[in-house]
């Protein structure tokens, strides 16, 4: 923060020798001069040319049920007028933006394993959040870059997007809405939570390398902080504190890294506050599966670890001559399958029970 304050210190004491700054005000309006310096919180601009009033001061009703007014700025070329910070938008000091004192922005490496990786950066509803990625992780022979392969991953957590596309999702909500990222991305966040990053694949245990991301939001700055918004997650406006100072000694929560809960790459995520939570939503299907099929009858359901899954079934089917008609339970087990020494795929079932395989994504069953 002494850092920020003695950067833009220079920056001003480089303006008060020429012209051409420019303020960007919140509504709408458009200040020329140059800015004198930072005094009793607010800024010091001497005007270039005049500034008008867009209107009389007219009640406002904010957004947490308080009415507050409109403060008048305006003044003729020449004056000096005083701004509070909450009243701009941006500042250009010689075509140079002071745009950067208000975000942050931090690095993180992305690499594949069995938890998503932590960014380090909290989020509050409504922050808007830039994320550009570079690097590359090889799983085996293949080569895959933040923008993904061409195939996909029925088992990855966007199974339509690309396989191994950096993805992103805020929170450790397991039903918490997953964002493909890519290269470059910017979203606004839909709800509060940490930001957790990680590749688009079910895979990761032959996988090596890390993409490095970058993750660049808005500074959290005291007029925005929990205490400011409302209960529709809005920030107050707060325009006539005259103690608002995005210079003063106001912590950013998003500068400090604090611990955040593990979250796992596999669906069954533990919410601390509603027990076990699922990614998806409960999926039901009825297959009818014939007893002449050599290889079976695909469900079309994919599967993740510790997924729960019950099948009932009914119906009948005749398993040769000696078995007759059986149901799904099989007809009865022969001798040989007591010792296991049957030639079914599974030994120990009867003849003709109904049975069901899972093949993983290497066509291994």
């Amino acid at each position: 923060m002494k850092k920020l304050i003695l950067v833009l210190l220079l920056m001003l004491m480089a303006a008060t020798l020429a012209a051409g700054d420019t303020i960007y005000l919140r509504d709408g309006r458009t200040v020329s001069g140059t800015v004198l310096g930072f005094v009793n919180g607010r800024f010091a601009v001497r005007l270039t040319n005049s500034l008008t009033n867009n209107g009389p001061s007219n009640p406002v009703q904010n957004t947490g049920g308080r009415t507050t007014t409109n403060r008048v700025l305006a003044g003729e070329a020449g004056d000096i007028l005083f701004i509070r910070p909450n009243e701009i938008e941006r500042i250009e000091i010689e075509g140079r933006s002071l745009d950067e004192a208000r975000f942050i922005t931090r690095t993180v490496d992305v690499a594949l394993g069995p938890n998503w990786v932590d960014s380090g950066v909290d989020l509050r509803r409504g922050d808007r959040v830039q994320v550009r990625a570079a690097g590359t992780i090889y799983a085996g022979r293949t080569r895959i870059t933040p923008e993904g392969l061409r195939s996909t991953d029925p088992n990855a957590p966007l199974p339509r997007a690309a396989e191994g596309v950096l993805i992103g999702a805020v929170g450790n909500d397991a039903s918490a809405p997953i964002t493909e990222l890519g290269t470059s991305r910017e979203f606004v966040a839909d709800r509060d939570g940490r930001l957790y990053l990680t590749a688009n694949r079910s895979g990761y245990t032959d996988a090596r390398g890390s993409y490095q991301v970058q993750v660049r939001t808005e500074r959290e700055l005291p007029g925005r902080n929990a205490n400011a918004r409302n209960n529709a997650g809005r920030v107050d406006d707060n325009q006539n504190n005259d103690d608002y100072d995005p210079f003063g000694n106001g912590s950013n929560a998003q500068g400090r890294v604090e611990p955040a809960p593990v979250r796992p790459r596999s669906g069954n995520v533990l919410d601390q506050q509603s027990g076990p939570n699922r990614n998806r939503a409960p999926l039901e299907k009825t297959i009818e599966v014939a007893a002449n099929l050599a290889r079976g009858v695909d469900t079309g359901i994919d599967l993740r670890s510790g997924d729960q899954v019950q099948i009932t079934a009914s119906g009948n089917v005749t398993a040769g001559r000696r078995a007759g008609v059986v149901s799904p339970d099989g007809g009865r087990v022969g001798a040989a399958a007591t010792f296991g020494a049957g030639t079914y795929p599974v030994p120990t079932a009867g003849v003709g029970a109904l049975i069901g395989y899972i093949r993983l994504t290497n066509g291994q069953l």
